[in-house]
């Protein structure tokens, strides 16, 4: 059973028991004004494995599993098995913790604000298969398709706007420093996936 498929289930089974369980909900959403004041930084990390409902769930963790069963098998080819999985894992609850630091700076004195879901985690994951893979198609709405880099560009865009302009639930913030902070990370762990990223989009390049 793969690493990605175990953190899968983990989620699940979580995310599950939050549903059934509104105090357990509560004690593990990010929730900035408890971390700031209360000092339960924690939250930062459970946050993302807990969620907000089914469709929610069923969305973040399928797309995680499709991206993160081919970034995984990359860890495990740049690292070796044991060192790759530890990283991968570590990278993965770091992004999630990194992608929850923005909105918790500016939402630590607003009581009402929190936050749940492997959103950010789940960016940082398929932005490290973008790097990856350039070129490759991804669909949108599961029948769009869109080069990666250009999905990863636009994503990026919306996910600013809308967290500056867009007024619901959904932490945007997470979903853009999520994607950022995967491709720091990977690339702090392996500098020289930037060189084959730009000969990846140069001599891949679909338009010639």
């Amino acid at each position: 059973m793969s690493i990605t498929v175990i953190i899968v289930i983990i989620t699940a089974l979580v995310s599950y028991l939050s549903f059934t369980n509104q105090g357990l909900f509560y004690r593990l959403a990010h929730w900035p004004a408890k971390e700031y004041h209360h000092k339960d930084y924690y939250r930062l990390l459970t946050s993302g494995f807990v969620h907000g409902g089914w469709l929610h769930l069923l969305i973040n963790m399928f797309v995680f599993w499709n991206f993160g069963e081919i970034v995984e098998r990359h860890f495990m080819i740049f690292f070796g098995p044991v060192k790759g999985a530890v990283l991968y894992v570590l990278v993965y609850l770091l992004i999630i913790i990194c992608a929850s630091l923005p909105s918790y700076f500016d939402k630590r004195d607003n009581e009402s604000y929190l936050a749940v879901g492997a959103s950010g985690g789940v960016s940082g994951i398929v932005f490290i298969y973008i790097l990856l893979y350039p070129w490759e198609m991804l669909y949108l709405y599961g029948i769009i398709p869109i080069p990666g880099i250009v999905a990863g560009v636009l994503y990026l865009w919306y996910s600013s706007y809308a967290s500056k302009n867009v007024r619901d639930r959904i932490d945007h913030q997470a979903h853009f420093y999520g994607a950022l902070f995967g491709l720091v990370f990977v690339l702090l762990l392996k500098p020289s996936l930037f060189t084959a990223f730009l000969r990846n989009l140069v001599n891949e390049f679909p338009f010639g």
